[in-house]
């Protein structure tokens, strides 16, 4: 088997896909100037304030510090409920989504997903033995009558309820009141993946699905990773007292703690306010690549393309016109330099709509034009 590629679980995963910073790739993120000399700054200054604390066996809940700082600024922002002892701090998603397979209670480890949805999440679950149960997704997001008709004592919901990976529809209110609803009658986990909410350009901030939650049922996720920069490995789970203790030993189990050095940074960052600052002045960033490709992909490929640009996020969706294949199109579009994501991959009952899947947070204005140009080429193939 090549190393860099992994087979089974009901996919092909290419690890060195995610590496390639080719446009259009998913999960780009820039930073300017001023974050990267702060940062710096705030390095050096942290690692001539060490002392014993730092360089040993810390708490695998996470520093104090950083807890503090999350739990604030996701009171203010997202609205959620919590205390600093409820924030465990962990590598990123992908990893409070490990955890919460494993303390999964029940000889019948059976969830639902959203159809389609985020294939990392599905094959997490599968490998830990999990039975994924899909969901199929429309307008107004997960279908949630639909689910419990499917899997009425499924034991977790995992879910982008904000911005629904990949369509990027919210889920309506109707339905959140539903889903909190079955999760408390049935004792079920909601498990809240609210990825990139720091990134909303039109309208009001979409409360989080937690902070309507009057029963403890709902397990929030995020990531620093994405709102800064990926190679920092730095998220937080939002975790029902009730869950605490088995969440914690498990995160202890598999990676004792986090960085001692990395936190602290992201605290101090976070704490004299340039965390605030700098999602301000990447938020208009992105508002602008985004307004950039939208141009760029309606210019030249509208006759081809149906796009509309998302209200939040750090990709868009653009949809295929014609009954042409969105996958001869992400092959034809890497030969000719340009990284594009079939939606139609990540169906996995529902009936698949074509599209792209096109990330712009990571790509400056130069080189978005020419980059549709080389794709508008691989269309003409």
């Amino acid at each position: 088997m090549p190393a860099a590629s992994f087979q089974g679980l009901g996919g092909f995963i290419d690890v060195t896909a995610q590496s390639d910073e080719r446009p259009f790739n998913l999960g780009r993120t820039l930073l300017d100037a001023r974050t990267v000399e702060l940062w710096r700054k705030l390095s050096a200054r942290t690692l001539r304030s060490f002392g014993r604390y730092h360089l040993g066996y810390g708490d695998p809940h996470g520093m104090l510090e950083l807890r503090q700082c999350v739990c604030d600024y996701l009171q203010a922002a997202r609205g959620v409920r919590c205390e600093p002892e409820q924030v465990v701090i962990t590598a990123g998603t992908q990893q409070a989504i490990d955890i919460i397979a494993r303390i999964l209670q029940g000889p019948d480890k059976q969830v639902w997903i959203e159809d389609p949805g985020y294939s990392l999440t599905r094959l997490a679950l599968v490998a830990a033995g999990v039975k994924v149960c899909a969901i199929p997704v429309d307008q107004n997001g997960i279908n949630v009558s639909e689910g419990i008709r499917r899997a009425a004592k499924a034991r977790a919901v995992f879910i982008t309820s904000s911005h629904q990976f990949p369509k990027g529809v919210p889920l309506s209110m109707a339905r959140r009141l539903e889903l909190l609803a079955w999760a408390r009658e049935s004792g079920a986990w909601i498990v809240e993946d609210d990825y990139a909410s720091e990134f909303r350009y039109g309208g009001r901030p979409l409360a989080s699905l937690q902070g309507l939650d009057e029963a403890g049922r709902v397990i929030y996720v995020g990531t620093l990773n994405k709102a800064l920069f990926p190679g920092l490995r730095l998220g937080y789970a939002v975790v029902p007292r009730s869950l605490l203790r088995p969440f914690v030993t498990a995160r202890y189990l598999m990676d004792r703690q986090p960085s001692s050095l990395c936190q602290a940074v992201a605290a101090a960052f976070m704490e004299e306010g340039h965390f605030a600052s700098h999602i301000r002045r990447m938020r208009e960033l992105y508002r602008q690549q985004r307004d950039a490709l939208v141009a760029a992909l309606r210019r030249r490929l509208g006759q081809h393309l149906t796009v509309d640009p998302p209200d939040q996020g750090m990709h868009l969706v653009a949809y295929m016109r014609r009954g042409k294949s969105d996958l001869a199109i992400e092959r034809a579009g890497r030969e000719h330099g340009v990284i594009v994501r079939a939606m139609s991959r990540l169906y996995v009952e529902a009936p698949a709509q074509p599209a792209l899947m096109l990330g712009f947070s990571g790509y400056p204005h130069q080189i978005i034009a020419p980059a549709v140009a080389r794709l508008a080429r691989a269309f003409e193939r």
